[in-house]
Formats: structure tokens, C-alpha cells, sequence
């Protein structure tokens, strides 16, 4: 069974779907008869209405607007008008925007006083689906507001991260990935979202359980900017600090584990979406990787080509 295409679904909602082939193809029999005219689809008429009518949608994933960009955009529609309609749906007292929050923002940047908007019947969970679609299409979310847009989807409409990436064509291993960063401290999540660390800086902090010790390395990244590479050296140098004991973390003598062996297990932690421990010591050793329920563990063994009887 094929993949389905990112944002399957998206052009029914907005409008753009395409007619099936035989709405459109002619009748050889019946060539000489003129069908009748097919009512207007009233799903794409565009209206005009108050912008002070329309307001964005607390589900919008998408929380960062810079405003240079917005500025550029203000200006082209200045100049050409709004081209694309904003997609809403009624909410009684007022229009909630389901596509084209940039575009609202640019135009209250002008002061204009109307807007052009297409009306759609949606509910909470495709205005959801939906509004993520669109930003990954476009690549305007942040890694952040991609990992809470999918934690949202999980835990307001009970999905499972399967759902999810088939929803929004990505593999279950890249949404599993991508909230792991929900894992990181409240700090560092926001230098991921500013940019100021990278995605691959932030999964190798992940190896460290503790937020100071997560929060430490972020900053010495910043700092001496250090590279990937580099990162995992200190990550493995500040995991050999720790030991457990009695279910709390403590400092002790534990060597230091092998910067090749901790990167290993996080290229295996992403290859199987889940959490991985690796233990190796003279050639001997242990994988032992976790799953939370039968179907994860039928996801894991397909990873690795074992059907299940």
C-alpha cells in the first residue's frame, strides 16, 4: 500500500481538489445534448468581510511570525492585494482563521479593512491536522512547534504517533524524533526554537537525563560553539559524573563512556523511534531498546524485518 501524500485531504478543505476525470469527460453517445449547467459550488465562493471578524485559532501550531518577513509581505500585498484568499470557519459570533494567519497579520499591518475569505466546516482535530499540514508544507514551523503540534494531536484526540505520521506524511521515526525535544529543559527548548542550537546539538543533549546537567552543556555549546562531534564528547564526559542510586542521581566514580558507543546509540535511538540503551565492553555487550505497547513492538520487529506469528 502506497504512502499517502502529505496534506491528503488539505485540498478537499481549502477547495483545490481536483474533479474526477469522468465529471469531465464528454459522452460520444450523447454528443448533440447539452447537459445542464451544474450548480455553483457554493465551497468556493469567496466573501469579503470585517477583518476585526476574523480571529486566529488557538490550535495554530505556528507561534513565531518574524516581523521582516511579515513586513515583506505587507508590502506585496500592497501592491498585488491579497491574492489567496484566508480559509476560516464560522464560529457564530466571528470567522476563526484554519489557513492564512500570515496573511491576516500582514493585512492588520496595513490597516485594511476587509479581507477575502473562503468559509469551510471543519472540527477541531482537521483544523489541527490541517494547520500543521500547511506549515510543514511550507517549512515555516520551528522544530519546537513541530513537536508540540504532534504532542497536541497525541494527547487532545488520543492519536497514536502511527496516526499522526500518516496524517501528516512523515515516518512514525521522524514524529517519535521530534518529540523527544519536549524532553529537553524549558531553556534549551527555546534555544531550539530561536535557532541558537541545533536539532542535531539537541539530541545529543538528550543523552543527559538532568535538566542542570542538559542546561550545562547547551551552554557550553553556545559558548565555545562547539560542533555535533563535539557535543557528544561532552555529553559523555558529563554522563559518567552520574550514577543512580536508589532511583537518584548522584555523582561518582563511573568511567567514562566511549564517545563511539554514545553516538552509536543515538543513531540507533533514531533509527527505531524509541528509547535505546547500549552496552558494550570488550568486544561484549547488550542492545536493549524499549517499547510501551503491542503495536510498538510490532512496529519495532518490522524495523528490523521479523513478522510476528
Amino acid at each position: 500500500m502506497s504512502k499517502p501524500a502529505l496534506g491528503r485531504g488539505l485540498g478537499a478543505l481549502l477547495g483545490t481538489a481536483p474533479r474526477p476525470a469522468a465529471a469531465l469527460a464528454p459522452n460520444p453517445q450523447n454528443a448533440a445534448v447539452v447537459a445542464p449547467a451544474s450548480p455553483p459550488d457554493l465551497r468556493d465562493r469567496v466573501l469579503r468581510v470585517k477583518l476585526d471578524q476574523v480571529r486566529p485559532s488557538p490550535l495554530q501550531p505556528r507561534k513565531d511570525f518574524p516581523p521582516e518577513a511579515l513586513q515583506e509581505l505587507a508590502s506585496s500585498i500592497k501592491e498585488q492585494g491579497i491574492v489567496q484568499p484566508l480559509i476560516v470557519r464560522d464560529q457564530g459570533t466571528h470567522y476563526e482563521l484554519i489557513a492564512g494567519e500570515r496573511r491576516w497579520r500582514a493585512a492588520q499591518l496595513l490597516h485594511l479593512t476587509e479581507v477575502p475569505v473562503i468559509v469551510r466546516e471543519a472540527d477541531d482535530r482537521s483544523v489541527l491536522e490541517l494547520a500543521l499540514i500547511e506549515n510543514l508544507q511550507r517549512e515555516n514551523l520551528n522544530p519546537m512547534e513541530e513537536a508540540l503540534g504532534y504532542s497536541q494531536l497525541i494527547e487532545q484526540f488520543q492519536l497514536r504517533q502511527e496516526d499522526v505520521a500518516t496524517k501528516v506524511g512523515r515516518s512514525r521515526v521522524a514524529v517519535a524524533n521530534s518529540l523527544r525535544l519536549l524532553k529537553l529543559a524549558p531553556e534549551i527548548q527555546s534555544y531550539v526554537r530561536d535557532g541558537r542550537v541545533s536539532v542535531g546539538h539537541a539530541k545529543v543533549i538528550l543523552g543527559l537525563t538532568l535538566g542542570e546537567q542538559q542546561k550545562l552543556a547547551a551552554e557550553r555549546v553556545l559558548k565555545d560553539g562547539l560542533t555535533v562531534r563535539q557535543s557528544e564528547e561532552l555529553v559523555s564526559r558529563l554522563q559518567s559524573q552520574q550514577t543512580i542510586v536508589a532511583g537518584k542521581a548522584v555523582n561518582g566514580p563511573v568511567g567514562p563512556r566511549d564517545i563511539h558507543i554514545v553516538s552509536l546509540e543515538n543513531k540507533v535511538r533514531e533509527r527505531f523511534g524509541t528509547k535505546v540503551q547500549l552496552r558494550y565492553r570488550l568486544g561484549k555487550g547488550a542492545i536493549e531498546i524499549r517499547f510501551f505497547n503491542d503495536a510498538d513492538l510490532e512496529r519495532i520487529l518490522s524495523v528490523i524485518g521479523v513478522k510476528a506469528d
